[in-house]
């Protein structure tokens, strides 16, 4: 068939017999459109149908339909700032994600709900860190290009804010700053999106370095007009500019409250992987099924594993580690806590780069001085732009910790470089850690390791060198770091420090400094200091916390191997032995913790137990707590008094109590939580 091109007519208009303008307009027959739609199809399946599984330039690329596994996204909410360690969030969306909630699919993103009048043009997406937002975005405009969704669509064009940061000093209309980075529109001279459906798809607002002001910018109508590139994507958010467009905007849930509420349609989350999900993520990713159920049964024995792979990246993480571990040590223990995981993939990806950028046979030793500097180097930035609160760093930063940008583009397992220069297109280069947990895992090993080589705390506020300590020789008492460590993680507003935390007090324990031979200095005497730890902890969980900082401190027991608390109350509660009146502080701490961690409770599990009004106060912070997952509880044959119920109810009346049903076995209970029910619309099956 014949090629048609369209017609191009050319008008000179005089304005006040002085000015001239040259007007090209462009009349398009449907074939031409069509013509142009499929060149930008095709070149968009190119873009978008491999990926690389994990992070970018971390070895083979992979289909993107062969490997993608839907995820849990949901409806509601709004663009609020959360201020949260994404950790918390995440524990929070696991003990949901398997709740009976709407699922929407990316197809169904500008799709209305029934019964919704008004159609959807600017859809926000929110989720943490390596969550699968990009994966969405990448899959929804696969699925347009290969003609499977959204044909009512004329254009996809798909933006990331690290890409437009770097435009940050241009200026481009609108129909200017798609020709940029579409040239195919510019080829085919499409100068007006106005007749047709488009959508902008706006992916990672939380690294966007654009001044986006929606109270002051100028107004832009015209898609000709000429400015900034944040003048451009305020006004085109808000709905000024080219108001007939649809519009996807990812982001990190601290950065959504960037965007004012009246400029969305929709909020939606996405929230991970559900259980089933996962496993369907470890089956695509191991075709041997007898591997796949191995690994699918060993993160299920790990509550902190179990949580993490609600997220994709590191789904990708685990499936690394665990198959090289299987394979190098057939029947050998897997690593079952995150500071063991996350040090096995430090090992593999020194081993990559042995062997790939080396030379070395895999069997070689992998720690070079070489690579022990650039692991010293990594995580003095980690730590460094942990304390900023940075997530992005561009060459100067690398620079200012000895990383040179061959050496990052070795080590991209562990830092990814966002975008290379192309053809010109960009002139700068961005990296990022592939999570920020693996970031707090480098921090942490630095903090360890300059505390053990010179005797400096890091996280002290002042220095206080110990040149004395010197002199003497004196080994530095890790105790006190991990002291100073706790004190702090507790005094976090939003458990930014939590997870560094757990990642800190596992690598003292001695097996996983084994694990790092050659890289981490041993601290000899470690068995005494972790016992001096968790001696400290146990004692921070005999005073008054919160259920979110208790879970924490558990979580670092678990990392120190120790399991003497939780293991106390589960026992009494197997043998039916709990009595609430005669826990100590610390052993209600660790209830709550075992309420908090099961996904339901059998109707007796607390019958009979001697419960008492200070227990009303610790099940009523787990009623309440985000990461709660208790939905069923029998609290009948306990004298709570009337004090105690009411505490209780103050647990019940909280948004995020997920109860279910209540067994209570008293008249006088049943009246005061059935007006409860009454007074806060709480639907709770009573007897």
């Amino acid at each position: 068939m014949e090629e048609k091109h369209p017609q191009q007519y050319t008008f000179i208009i005089i304005f006040n017999d002085k000015y001239t303008k040259l007007f090209n307009f462009f009349l398009f027959s449907e074939t031409s459109v069509a013509i142009f739609k499929q060149k930008l199809k095709c070149g968009l399946k190119e873009k978008f149908q491999c990926v690389f599984d994990g992070v970018s330039k971390a070895g083979e690329s992979t289909f993107l339909n062969q490997i993608y596994t839907e995820l849990h996204i949901t409806e509601g909410g709004t663009a609020e700032v959360n201020e949260e360690h994404e950790v918390r969030q995440i524990e929070t969306a696991s003990g949901i994600a398997d709740r009976a909630e709407t699922s929407i699919r990316p197809g169904d993103i500008f799709k209305a709900s029934p019964g919704r009048s008004q159609p959807i043009r600017a859809v926000l997406t929110k989720g943490v860190a390596g969550i699968g937002k990009t994966v969405l975005t990448q899959k929804f405009t696969l699925d347009w290009a290969e003609d499977k969704d959204n044909q009512d669509v004329h254009f996809t064009f798909p933006f990331t804010f690290r890409e437009l940061n770097v435009l940050k000093e241009k200026k481009f209309s609108l129909v200017g700053l798609v020709h940029h980075f579409f040239t195919e529109t510019k080829e085919a001279g499409i100068c007006s999106f106005e007749d047709f459906q488009v959508v902008f798809i706006l992916d990672g607002l939380d690294e966007c370095r654009l001044p986006l002001d929606f109270q002051h910018t100028e107004f832009l109508t015209e898609v000709t007009e000429s400015s900034s590139v944040d003048v451009l994507l305020t006004n085109l958010i808000r709905g000024k500019l080219l108001p007939s467009a649809r519009l996807w905007i990812t982001t990190r849930p601290a950065a959504a409250n960037q965007i004012p509420a009246d400029c969305v349609d929709r909020v939606t989350e996405v929230r991970g992987f559900t259980d089933p999900q996962k496993e369907e993520y470890f089956r695509r990713r191991f075709r041997d099924e007898e591997q796949a159920s191995r690994i699918i049964s060993h993160i299920k024995t790990s509550r902190s594993l179990h949580i993490m792979c609600h997220i994709p990246v590191f789904c990708w993480i685990t499936a690394t580690v665990l198959e090289k571990v299987l394979k190098s040590r057939e029947g050998g223990e897997l690593p079952k806590t995150l500071t063991q995981m996350y040090i096995h993939h430090l090992v593999v990806q020194a081993k990559v780069k042995k062997v790939k950028y080396d030379g070395g046979a895999a069997t070689d030793p992998h720690w070079s001085p070489e690579s022990r500097e650039m692991m010293e180097s990594l995580g003095k930035l980690a730590f460094e732009e942990l304390q900023k609160g940075t997530l992005i760093f561009y060459e100067p930063d690398l620079t200012e910790c000895g990383i040179d940008l061959r050496a990052a583009s070795v080590y991209s397992g562990m830092l990814t470089q966002i975008f290379k220069e192309e053809s010109g297109l960009y002139h700068d280069e961005v990296f990022c850690f592939i999570h920020l947990s693996l970031q707090e895992f480098l921090a942490a090993l630095h903090v360890h390791q300059t505390f053990i080589q010179s005797g400096i705390n890091l996280l002290e506020e002042k220095q206080q060198t110990s040149k004395w300590s010197k002199v003497l020789r004196k080994k530095p008492n890790l105790h006190h770091l991990h002291q100073r460590a706790v004190d702090e993680a507790l005094k976090s507003p939003n458990g930014h420090l939590d997870l560094f935390l757990r990642f800190l007090l596992g690598l003292s324990l001695p097996t996983n400094q084994s694990l790092l031979q050659g890289l981490l200095t041993q601290t000899g005497s470690s068995s005494q200091t972790n016992q001096e730890t968790v001696k400290y902890i146990k004692k921070k969980l005999s005073e008054s916390l919160s259920a979110e900082r208790s879970i924490n401190l558990f979580h670092c027991l678990n990392e120190l191997n120790d399991g003497s608390l939780v293991e106390e109350i589960q026992q009494s509660l197997r043998s039916g032995r709990l009595s609430g009146d005669k826990l100590s502080p610390a052993q209600w701490s660790a209830l709550v913790f075992i309420l908090l961690s099961v996904r339901g409770l059998r109707t007796n599990m607390l019958s009979c137990c001697g419960l008492s009004e200070r227990s009303c106060g610790a099940l009523s912070s787990v009623l309440s707590s985000q990461s709660s997952r208790l939905i069923h509880l029998d609290l009948s044959n306990n004298d709570l008094q009337d004090s105690g119920v009411k505490i209780l109810c103050s647990g019940l009346w909280s948004p995020h109590c997920k109860l279910e049903a209540l067994r209570s076995g008293s008249s006088c209970w049943l009246i005061r939580l059935m007006l409860v029910q009454i007074m806060w619309g709480i639907s709770l099956s009573l007897c």
